[in-house]
C-alpha cells in the first residue's frame, strides 16, 4: 500500500489521502497533524470526521502560555459569529451542510463551521484550521467583513482576491534581506545559486492548502505567492507566528498584494534536480520581473 497507509476504500473520495508522501520536505512539518488523521479519515471514509477527532490539546497548551497569542485570542469580531477566541471551536460538516447561496466564508462566520469535501483540498484546509487557529479566523473574518459590506459580486474586488490567494496559495517566509532582495527582483541565479548558503537561515511555512494539494503530485511549475515574516518574528514557533499573522493582517496591507512568486522545487535541498544550475535556467518557469529582458509573466507566477 502506497505510504503505508490503508487500503483505499471503493467509492470514496478521500481515497486520495492515501497518495500523500509524508516523506517530502515540503509535507514534513504537516506530518504529526496530518498523517494520523489522513489513516483515520480513511478509515472513517470521512474527511470531516477525522478533523473532527483531531486533538488540539498541545495547540491549547501553548496558547495558555502565551501572552502575545492569549492577546490576539482575545480579539473579538465586534458583533455576531467566529471570534478569534473560538479558535478550538470551529466544527468540520459535510459540504451539503452550506445552505445554497450563502457564501461559503459567510457561512464559517455565522455557523462557526467549516464546509469538508473528502479529498485533498479540504483536508489540508483542515490541518491549516488545527495548526494556525488564529490565523484561519482572521482570514475568515475579513472575509465576511468584505461580504458584509460589499455583498457577493461577480468580482470579489481586490481585499477579497488577495485574502483568497493567501488561503489558497500562500508561503510565509522568514529570511536574510539579500534572499528576499534577490526575489522581489526576481533574480533566479542570484537568489538559488550564488546566495545558496543562506538558504540554511530560510523558514518557509507552506500556509496555502490548494498549494499543499498541488504538491501531492509535484510538477517544477508549482509556485506559491510568498508573505514575508517580519525579522523579529520567532517563525519556527507556530503559536507566535499564528499571533503575528493576526495583527498583520490588516486590508490596507492586503490589499497591495504583497507576495512574491516563488517555484517551490526551486528551494535547496527540495527536490534533486534544483542542484544543477540549469535548472534555474527554464525562462517557462523561473521569468523575470516584468519591465526586464523578457517582460512575460506565466499564469503560473501571476
Amino acid at each position: 500500500m502506497a505510504r503505508g497507509l490503508s487500503p483505499k476504500a471503493e467509492g470514496f473520495a478521500g481515497t486520495v489521502l492515501a497518495d500523500i508522501d509524508w516523506s517530502q520536505p515540503w509535507f514534513a512539518p504537516w506530518r504529526e497533524l496530518g498523517e494520523s488523521t489522513a489513516h483515520l479519515a480513511l478509515q472513517q471514509q470521512s474527511v470531516a470526521v477525522a478533523l473532527n477527532v483531531l486533538s488540539t490539546s498541545a495547540k491549547s497548551e501553548v496558547s495558555a502560555g502565551s501572552g502575545d497569542l492569549a492577546s490576539a485570542a482575545s480579539m473579538s469580531t465586534n458583533g455576531t459569529g467566529l471570534a478569534l477566541g473560538d479558535a478550538n471551536k470551529v466544527k468540520f460538516v459535510p459540504q451539503s451542510a452550506l445552505p445554497e447561496g450563502q457564501a461559503y466564508e459567510d457561512f464559517i462566520f455565522k455557523a462557526k463551521q467549516v464546509p469538508t469535501r473528502d479529498g485533498l483540498h479540504d483536508f489540508f484546509n483542515g490541518l491549516c484550521w488545527h495548526r494556525f487557529p488564529l490565523a484561519k479566523h482572521r482570514l475568515n473574518q475579513l472575509q465576511a467583513a468584505e461580504i458584509a459590506t460589499q455583498g457577493v459580486r461577480a468580482t470579489r474586488g481586490p481585499v477579497r482576491d488577495a485574502l483568497t490567494l493567501f488561503d489558497e496559495n500562500a508561503i510565509l517566509m522568514h529570511a536574510p534581506d539579500a534572499l528576499w532582495n534577490a526575489l522581489q527582483a526576481r533574480d533566479w541565479l542570484t537568489l538559488f545559486i550564488d546566495l545558496r548558503d543562506q538558504w540554511q537561515q530560510v523558514h518557509l511555512v507552506l500556509f496555502g492548502h490548494a498549494l499543499l494539494e498541488k504538491l501531492v503530485t509535484p510538477y517544477k511549475s508549482i509556485t506559491g505567492h510568498v508573505y514575508r515574516i517580519a525579522s523579529d518574528v520567532d517563525a519556527w514557533n507556530d503559536a507566535v507566528l499564528d499571533a503575528w499573522l493576526v495583527q498583520d493582517l490588516q486590508p490596507a496591507k492586503l490589499a497591495t498584494k504583497p507576495y512574491e512568486p516563488l517555484p517551490v522545487l526551486g528551494v535547496p535541498g527540495w527536490w534533486s534536480a534544483n542542484a544543477e544550475r540549469v535548472f534555474y535556467q527554464d525562462p517557462q518557469v523561473f521569468r523575470p520581473k516584468r519591465g526586464h529582458a523578457d517582460a512575460s509573466t506565466p499564469s503560473s507566477l501571476a
